[in-house]
């Protein structure tokens, strides 16, 4: 996919169960110098997380619009849900719209796992993102089309475990990598049934903990992916997904 727009640089910002990470782009979503990050906090609550990324936004250069990762449930900029930051927090929390007060530049949000597929997709085709990090994410698109946003992480996969709690860190941390990477296999084989893909791209922070042999349609990218991705959402075909 290549829908840059000439000329404008990007804030991009992921926020994450673990750290929250920023990056200027340009327009073909190139860093343009190093990242920033800082861990998540504890409560990761908006009145704790908007000032740090307001923070992360003035240690960068300047920037004319801003793309932000959030995980979790996103419609038309307000947060609807967020597994691993604390619902209670964040539901009904006008995010998009508390950054673009504070840096006074216009702001795209949508979910994490979306923004991170924007940036590997190649636009044919079935293809499907996964995150494995703090949760489990997910991002579905059809032709470089982003399918509606499901909240799969929520959805029970085995013996009333739901992803998040089957493949997230804690899963991780409990059970070993070995027995762990057998949970992430029955993910994919789900995936593969239900969903079809013609591509599988796995991110997130312990995609690398997957040191195992892939078939060609299944691809671990890179986590920067969830920064550079943010470029796309200013394409004009994402539009519909920011309206009111």
């Amino acid at each position: 996919m290549n829908d840059a727009t000439p000329g404008l640089t990007t804030l991009a910002i992921d926020i994450g169960g673990t750290n929250l990470k920023a990056a200027l782009l340009d327009p073909d979503g190139v860093m343009i110098g190093e990242r920033v990050r800082i861990p998540t906090m504890d409560p990761a609550a908006p009145s704790s997380v908007v000032p740090a990324l307001i923070g992360l936004a003035r240690q960068l250069g300047p920037f004319d619009r801003i793309s932000v990762g959030f995980p979790g449930l996103i419609k038309a900029g307000i947060v609807r849900s967020a597994p691993n930051l604390g619902t209670e927090h964040w539901a009904g929390f006008d995010l998009a719209g508390a950054l673009q007060d504070a840096l006074d530049r216009p702001v795209r949000l949508l979910n994490d796992a979306t923004v991170q597929g924007l940036g590997v997709i190649s636009g044919r085709g079935t293809e499907c993102v996964i995150t494995l990090g703090t949760g489990f994410g997910f991002a579905l698109y059809l032709d470089g089309r982003l399918a509606p946003q499901l909240e799969l992480s929520q959805h029970v996969i085995r013996k009333e475990m739901t992803y998040d709690e089957y493949v997230g860190v804690a899963a991780l941390k409990k059970v070993g990598k070995q027995r762990w990477r057998r949970r992430v296999d029955r993910v994919v084989a789900q995936l593969r049934a239900v969903v079809n893909f013609d591509m599988l791209y796995i991110g997130g922070g312990n995609a690398q903990v997957l040191d195992m042999d892939l078939p060609p349609d299944i691809q671990i990218v890179s986590n920067d992916a969830g920064l550079t991705g943010g470029v796309r959402l200013w394409d004009a075909r994402l539009d519909d997904s920011f309206q009111k």
